[in-house]
């Protein structure tokens, strides 16, 4: 087996910031992490460009009102912190198919594209059944001592571990 060096950040560090930035949240904001409700906001903000009237009178957007707020500029962090990461590690490459999926499955960015976008689908649809994401209910809910934060976050857990199984069985990556 061979053994891979590390360039990125080391993860009790982003795990801290990350713990971080949800208490500053709450302290400065009110607000506890979460950002599956901006995918639906952007969606309403795109649909009140073709038709505004028509969002106006959903009772969805009456609630949540697509418009740019503090959760929508949390997923702008989310994007500017991953590449100031990446960038900072010396780890950033523009790459079509990661290394580990070309070797599970061979080079196919369509088939790259479609798993991703099947599983981003399914996740957004479970985060929108369930009101609310893998952060708000995981980590927002688990840093309230919430049962259902807990539950939440074993479940995230054992289903990626489970599903990280079947996609790339069990070998140890080269």
């Amino acid at each position: 087996m061979q053994t891979k060096t590390n360039d990125g950040w080391s993860p009790y560090l982003a795990g801290a910031l990350a713990g971080l930035v949800a208490v500053l949240s709450v302290g400065f904001s009110g607000k506890y992490l979460g950002a599956s409700t901006s995918f639906v906001t952007s969606a309403g903000m795109i649909e009140k460009l073709v038709d505004a009237e028509r969002v106006a009178r959903m009772s969805y957007f009456m609630q949540e009102i697509p418009h740019i707020d503090w959760q929508w500029m949390f997923l702008v962090g989310i994007f500017l912190g991953a590449w100031l990461s990446a960038t900072t590690s010396g780890s950033f490459r523009v790459q079509g198919v990661p290394d580990r999926w070309q070797q599970r499955f061979g080079p196919s960015r369509i088939r790259r594209a479609l798993a991703a976008f099947s599983g981003g689908f399914i996740a957004i649809l479970g985060a929108r059944l369930t009101g609310g994401c893998p952060s708000g209910h995981g980590i927002s809910g688990t840093m309230q001592l919430s049962v259902s934060g807990l539950i939440s976050l074993v479940g995230f857990f054992t289903g990626g571990l489970i599903m990280a199984r079947l996609v790339y069985g069990s070998r140890e990556p080269r």
